[in-house]
């Protein structure tokens, strides 16, 4: 099938291959830049190095897979400066924009995810999704939602054991979730698990890449011309009806911005879902509070958002200006990382980071990022969230790992932490 796919539009400046050589701006004091990312040690925390970070080089100069040099930023102040920061732009196509991934920037300068870009471009995307993602609009979601996590249960517990927890539950509820919102047929789930796995991979080519999104604009055009033809009360309706027909966006805009909200919905839910499964595991404490009292079920899951923060190093930017943060300039055009696990592990703002506490007051993390960036879903991946992890509680109370705990592999090297496989029985 041929796929419409968003050409690339005037740049700022070319977008560079990942293969471009390094900034020659240095590391601060004559240190030698530290690569990056850091492996996490315990899948539950931040990386230990992100301790030493904060304290002796808050906003340090690292080298990225792709060879070039970037600035990461780890203390929770400066990660929220940095992110709400107008001088700091978001923009892919920038020549030092801090890609992790082979063929991350390239890809991403032509199909410009609306994340990936600044106001007014962002700022007309968000307002095109937005009224779909209110608080109000996802309350009413709850009976649908919670039906769909009762049948992935039944569906679960009749399966011959053991099972990859990945695969039925956690894939399946985040997919189904966001194919619910959408519109999509859930015939084949683990297609949408399949492209999130390539085009989110840091060793996955541009060719790589561009296929699996190909896959994914395929269905998604298709699906957008039965719209157009027979429209619904689904989402891809509705922005069809409201900004396709009217001219406000091109197909390959719309395209675009279906297909990030699909894979950035879906696999953020499903490793939260897995690994805060694996925690609770890990934890019968834990799990036993929430046994005892659900109505401590919102309260955990931001406290699982904060503790994990699988999407540590998601916030990718560059200076557009001159800026500083704990005293240290930052040049313009160039390359800086939020990072997310760091700040949600600082002990200036949370005492005890690295404990797991339900009944934490004013937990103001930013596992969703902040500032105008700050994760257009939130609210749907709580209500996610809550529900996948409570119905999994009361009604499988005794899940348990189906191999030795040392067998559980995890996902180093993608965009988003989070579990390769977890075999689980009851």
């Amino acid at each position: 099938m041929n796929t419409p796919v968003p050409p690339s539009s005037g740049t700022p400046g070319a977008a560079p291959s990942a293969s471009a050589p390094p900034s020659t701006s240095g590391a601060p004091d004559g240190a030698a830049p530290r690569d990056f990312p850091i492996r996490r040690g315990c899948p539950f925390a931040a990386p230990a190095e992100y301790d030493a970070l904060r304290t002796d080089d808050p906003v340090a100069r690292v080298t990225l897979p792709t060879r070039r040099e970037a600035w990461v930023v780890s203390r929770y102040n400066d990660v929220r400066e940095l992110l709400s920061d107008p001088r700091v732009s978001a923009d892919i196509r920038r020549p030092n924009f801090p890609a992790l991934g082979e063929g991350e920037q390239e890809v991403g300068a032509r199909l410009r995810p609306f994340i990936r870009t600044d106001a007014p471009e962002h700022t007309r995307y968000r307002r095109m999704l937005l009224p779909e993602f209110t608080v109000r609009r996802v309350r009413a979601m709850r009976p649908v939602v919670q039906a769909r996590v009762d049948e992935l249960v039944d569906d679960m517990l009749a399966a011959q054991e053991p099972v990859n927890f990945v695969s039925v539950y956690a894939n399946a509820v985040s997919t189904s979730v966001i194919c619910e919102l959408l519109g999509i047929p859930r015939e084949n789930l683990e297609f949408f698990r399949d492209v999130t796995r390539i085009s989110g991979s840091r060793h996955s080519t541009a060719e790589q890449v561009s296929e699996a999104l190909g896959g994914l604009f395929g269905l998604i055009a298709g699906l957008v011309a039965k719209r157009q033809e027979e429209p619904g009360d689904d989402l891809i309706s509705t922005l069809v009806a409201d900004h396709l027909n009217t001219g406000e966006v091109t197909l390959n805009e719309l395209l675009s911005t279906i297909g990030i909200t699909i894979n950035a919905g879906r696999e953020t839910s499903t490793n939260m879902i897995a690994l805060s499964t694996l925690l609770l595991l890990d934890r019968p404490d834990l799990k036993e509070e929430l046994r005892a009292d659900p109505s401590l079920m919102p309260a955990a899951v931001d406290e699982f958002l904060r503790v994990l923060s699988i999407a540590d190093s998601i916030p990718l930017r560059v200076a557009a200006e001159d800026i500083e943060l704990s005293g240290r300039k930052i040049p313009a055009d160039d390359g800086v990382i939020g990072l997310l696990a760091g700040a949600n592990h600082d002990p200036e703002q949370f005492d005890h980071p690295e404990q797991v506490d339900f009944h934490r007051p004013e937990n103001h993390h930013v596992a969703f990022g902040y500032g105008v960036h700050q994760c257009i879903g939130q609210h749907l991946a709580r209500l996610e969230l809550e529900i996948a992890l409570e119905t999994l509680i009361r009604r499988v109370p005794t899940l348990r790992l189906a191999v030795d705990r040392e067998q559980v592999a995890f996902k180093h090297d993608s965009a988003t932490f989070g579990l390769e496989e977890l075999m689980v029985t009851w």
